[in-house]
């Protein structure tokens, strides 16, 4: 009997944690867009070293939330399109999810796909290669 309740509870836990681990860190828990300036995008880490960059919305900085977004590339190709366009205003498509995995970056906010490259407001819009 006692072997039964501790296998069960065994089951149980184990069951909680794995799904504890997979929508902290796999699920996707949004999908959106976000425009702004690209100001800051390189590679770094310690052990994992994944692309990290920082774009600067338009608009007045509030108090309570900033105009900067900071987020994190996993596709090289992306990365790549994002390393030879800095200072350019970017659209980009990003996922986000509850938490950061150290070989995903180190932002809670993954992009994985560039809309748009402008190189000023005033002028047409580049499509990426």
């Amino acid at each position: 009997m006692k072997r039964k309740i501790l296998r069960y509870t065994l089951i149980i836990l184990f069951l909680g944690l794995g799904i504890f681990v997979y929508v902290r860190y796999f699920w996707e828990f949004g999908v959106g867009t976000k425009a702004g300036v690209l100001n800051t995008f390189m590679k770094k880490g310690y052990m994992f070293k994944t692309y990290e960059g920082k774009i600067i919305q338009s608009g007045f900085k509030a108090n309570v939330q900033s105009n900067e977004f900071e987020f994190s590339v996993t596709d090289e190709k992306v990365a790549q399109i994002l390393l030879a366009n800095s200072g350019r205003e970017v659209e980009l498509r990003y996922k986000e999810y509850f938490a950061a995995l150290p070989w995903r970056g180190m932002q809670r906010y993954v992009v994985d796909s560039v809309y748009e490259i402008r190189q000023d407001p005033r002028q047409s819009v580049l499509s990426p290669k």
